[in-house]
């Protein structure tokens, strides 16, 4: 297995699961192989959206599709103690600038810098704030 690099957050992961889904994304997935790793935070997000949706053909392909990647062995990385006490440190950090990031988006931050991996996401303004965080947006019209 090669060196993980990268992060995926829950809009990246998820955007294979719809009707158009992005060219960018989808090709940037497939070149960076199994470099590729998500977050236990992530995991339960995607996991959670699929129990809310009623038995549907939408329903059985999410499932599907999250099997394959549980079939694939994807890296879920978990929030670790070293990763509560960055995300600790930050949150009082940015408490003290007046900042309240969501504390899954902290969890997820956290995951990403104490792996040193950069993280996949389409939501570059939620994570700005993370003191030496990398984050990249794998969308086209980014």
């Amino acid at each position: 297995m090669a060196a993980l690099k990268f992060l995926l957050d829950t809009n990246i992961l998820s955007e294979a699961t719809r009707a158009a889904p992005d060219a960018g994304v989808l090709s940037r997935l497939r070149k960076a192989g199994d470099k590729v790793a998500t977050s236990a935070v992530t995991w339960h997000e995607l996991h959670h959206g699929l129990a809310l949706l009623a038995p549907s053909r939408k329903r059985d392909a999410i499932a599907t599709y999250l099997e394959s990647l549980r079939q694939a062995e994807l890296a879920i990385l978990p929030y670790s103690a070293v990763a509560a006490e960055w995300h600790a440190t930050e949150r009082a950090r940015l408490a003290a600038k007046g900042l309240t990031p969501p504390f899954v988006d902290g969890q997820i931050a956290a995951i990403a810098h104490t792996n040193r991996l950069t993280l996949i996401t389409r939501n570059l303004a939620d994570f700005k704030h993370f003191a030496g965080l990398k984050v990249q947006n794998w969308f086209s019209a980014a």
